[in-house]
């Protein structure tokens, strides 16, 4: 039996070979995850809705034409970096790094830009080119070091964070890079279709990600390795592969969002990126993926990220302090990981 042949599609499945007459009742497995799935993302659709509804009526100037576009802004380099931390807590790993690997990324990839003898066109493509080989190099000695050798995510991730910034302070000794090509600093405030150009790029992100999620064996091993890494490796997959694979796909949009986070700032500092992975973090949690893997949708934390950047947009308006801010924000963080604990335990019972 080849792996086409395998039954792990579906967020549920057992990555194990069916016997016959059981088809009927994946299929229903199937279906009852689809439903699950919908509901829990309508659940926080209706949250941002309600929410965007309440500034939308409490805060001034929230629906203007240019607070928008601020808001959409605001939330592209989380966004980036929520989309590839969703495949690394999938299958139940964290990436605590992203913030500072975007700042290596960046330095390095403003060395480039700056450099000397390369006409424009030819040092953006390199230095993006560069970014992302950056962050994808990061991403797998993370992947692989936390796979080959069974050491904790967390602990290995954490390592990370002090190498990567370490890393760029060393690179240009803690300066910070400006003067970048003009070609390359208009990209972040461009706009097309109404909407600013960086986002748009997020976005695309997102639904590449979510084809890959749901429309691919390689998607639906990330599942199944959540809920039973077991049960994959017995059936024949390499699953260290899968989970190396994770991590760097969290690095491929690090890196992206490095050369974003650059053309919207038009600059390039070492201290860039501090605190973002937990932002991107709770964009995924808020947006319905278990810490434990296994459940969750891109769809969900493009949702979650939405919802953070609308939350602290519309309590800016309304003149809260940035300490309240934080207090608020991390509330709602709290209370989407214990509604996660509760539909964990809620689908343990209906198994």
């Amino acid at each position: 039996m080849n792996d086409r042949d395998r039954p792990t599609g579906g967020q549920t499945a057992q990555a194990i070979e069916a016997a016959p007459g059981t088809e009927d009742l994946e299929s229903k497995r199937a279906r009852a995850g689809f439903a699950r799935r919908l509901l829990r993302e309508a659940g926080i659709g209706v949250a941002l809705l309600a929410m965007i509804a309440v500034f939308a009526s409490a805060a001034p100037h929230f629906t203007d034409q240019s607070n928008i576009t601020n808001v959409l802004t605001q939330i592209t380099i989380n966004l980036i970096m929520a989309t590839g931390m969703t495949f690394v807590i999938l299958i139940g790993g964290i990436d605590l790094s992203v913030g500072s690997v975007l700042a290596f990324a960046a330095m390095v990839a403003g060395l480039v830009l700056k450099s000397q003898g390369l006409p424009v066109p030819a040092a953006i493509t390199l230095a993006v080119l560069t970014s992302i080989a950056v962050g994808m190099a990061c991403g797998f000695a993370n992947g692989f070091i936390a796979s080959f050798w069974g050491v904790p995510s967390f602990i290995v991730t954490l390592g990370m964070l002090n190498v990567a910034r370490g890393a760029a302070l060393e690179v240009t000794n803690a300066r910070t890079l400006f003067e970048f090509p003009n070609e390359f600093n208009n990209f972040g405030t461009a706009t097309l279709f109404g909407a600013p150009a960086i986002f748009l790029v997020a976005l695309a992100l997102v639904l590449i990600g979510w084809w890959i999620l749901t429309q691919t064996v390689f998607g639906r091993l990330i599942y199944a390795i959540g809920n039973n890494e077991e049960a994959v490796r017995l059936s024949g997959h390499n699953t260290f592969f899968y989970k190396v694979a994770a991590f760097v796909i969290s690095g491929l949009t690090v890196g992206i969002g490095a050369i974003i986070y650059m053309a919207r700032l038009t600059i390039a500092s070492p201290i860039l990126g501090s605190g973002f992975e937990l932002n991107a973090i709770a964009a995924v949690i808020i947006g319905g993926t278990s810490l434990n893997g296994g459940r969750g949708s891109l769809i969900g934390t493009f949702l979650g990220a939405c919802l953070i950047g609308v939350l602290a947009d519309g309590l800016i308006l309304m003149g809260v302090g940035d300490f309240v801010r934080q207090i608020i924000t991390g509330g709602v963080i709290i209370l989407a990981v214990i509604i996660d604990s509760y539909r964990a335990k809620l689908a343990e019972r209906t198994r």
